[in-house]
């Protein structure tokens, strides 16, 4: 049984997630952990659909979420929390329990199906090389310049922090966390890239607008 987090994002292992406690349950659940025995253990799951408040049941959830672990509590003189985070391991989930303020949930740890580094080498190395075309668009699509130091070339943590990167709707990130292994993770991720990239290099290209003449909206 572990306390939950649902959250309308989704957590990847090894990504850091900041938290603002503020809602009475939620204090409650982090005060509940810091009570508790090492490690310091919450799951979040992202929703399916309509707001965190009223949770109508585990249908509203997505069926696997991340585990994130405590790595650093502030508290407040008025009882909230400031929390920094990092995911550590995806769970499928069973059953939701009720009983707390807070939600747990009854759940089942996965770890990523192993797999071939040799085998997944040239994926690994294609997917690098998309993931900076796609950071290529994004600058020339914003004016910005946006960069990412010491990408990994370890499959698993590569996918991850891919994952974590790319500029998805919420059922396309958690399509991402899904994934059994870091291979078909990979294979996913090159196909969103790719995708990605043209789409932003086709509204790149486009010419702009002529809105000298056009009726506007006076609010």
């Amino acid at each position: 049984m572990l306390p939950l987090f649902p959250l309308g994002a989704v957590l990847y292992p090894g990504m850091l997630l900041p938290l603002h406690i503020f809602e009475e349950r939620y204090r409650q659940l982090v005060q509940d952990l810091l009570d508790g025995p090492e490690p310091r253990r919450f799951g979040v799951v992202a929703i399916r659909k309509g707001r965190e408040t009223g949770i109508d049941g585990v249908h509203s959830l997505y069926e696997i979420g991340c585990t994130a672990t405590l790595r650093r509590v502030e508290e407040h003189e008025d009882g909230r929390f400031d929390l920094v985070t990092v995911g550590t391991q995806r769970f499928r989930l069973l059953a939701l329990d009720q009983t707390l303020p807070y939600l747990q949930g009854e759940i089942e740890m996965l770890a990523d199906e192993a797999v071939d580094k040799a085998a997944a080498a040239p994926l690994a190395r294609a997917v690098l090389a998309a993931f900076r075309g796609y950071l290529d668009a994004l600058t020339e699509w914003g004016g910005a310049r946006v960069r990412v130091e010491d990408l990994p070339d370890e499959p698993v943590l590569l996918s991850f922090v891919v994952a974590a990167s790319i500029v998805i709707d919420l059922p396309e990130r958690q399509g991402l966390l899904d994934e059994p292994d870091a291979l078909r993770r990979l294979a996913a991720e090159r196909v969103l890239l790719l995708r990605e990239a043209a789409m932003l290099r086709a509204t790149t290209s486009r010419p702009a607008p002529d809105l000298r003449y056009t009726p506007y909206n006076p609010n």
